[in-house]
């Protein structure tokens, strides 16, 4: 950016999560709405924060209360979406805090973009896969009904499309496992991640 200057800090995220005895990384949630995502990423953070861990949750709804309320639900104002929180996280990741990210994020490229200002290393995508119609089943937020009316345009899975991940860290397939089920096996993926064992001893 045209006269901007970066400054350089004494203090390291490597101190910072030497602070907090533990790595700093993005936990990338995607899938359809309805899925799980939100509630995946409550659990995991309660989860972790137990165990003394530095978090911090990014939600999709949330953050377009706040931060991103400008933007609307078409294909480009989806992708600045995207990559304000990216920027966002990225902060947070110097920070030294474990940062945990639900956001439909339905196009390959944005979770691309994702990956490219964060750091690949720092990113673990976290594919919250369930049928569009086990989503409709649940549709805890009456937004696939209103899609079907035709009161929402662009919703992910009716009239936009959802690119799955094609090769996630993990997937979780909330059709077929209990919340419990999930959360385990996110919990296990996060922590080897992080190498919380061997920082927190």
């Amino acid at each position: 950016m045209k006269n901007t200057f970066k400054h350089n800090y004494k203090i390291s995220r490597k101190d910072r999560e030497d602070l907090h005895k533990h790595n700093s990384s993005l936990v990338w949630f995607t899938g359809l709405s309805g899925s799980g995502k939100s509630t995946l990423a409550n659990l995991l953070e309660q989860e972790l924060y137990s165990l003394k861990l530095s978090t911090f949750v990014l939600d999709g709804d949330n953050i377009r209360q706040g931060l991103n309320r400008d933007l609307n639900f078409s294909n480009s104002d989806r992708s600045e979406n995207i990559r304000r929180i990216s920027e966002v996280a990225k902060l947070l990741i110097e920070a030294g805090v474990l940062t945990i990210a639900a956001f439909v994020s339905p196009f390959k490229k944005d979770r691309d973009m994702v990956k490219n200002i964060v750091g690949s290393d720092n990113f673990i995508e976290v594919y919250i896969n369930a049928s569009l119609e086990e989503c409709e089943k649940r549709d805890t937020k009456g937004l696939y009904k209103k899609a079907r009316l035709g009161e929402i345009k662009n919703m992910t899975g009716i009239s936009s499309p959802y690119e799955a991940p094609e090769n996630p860290t993990l997937e979780i397939n909330t059709n077929k496992e209990t919340i419990d089920e999930s959360m385990q096996k996110i919990k296990k993926c996060i922590l080897e991640k992080l190498k919380y064992g061997k920082l927190h001893n």
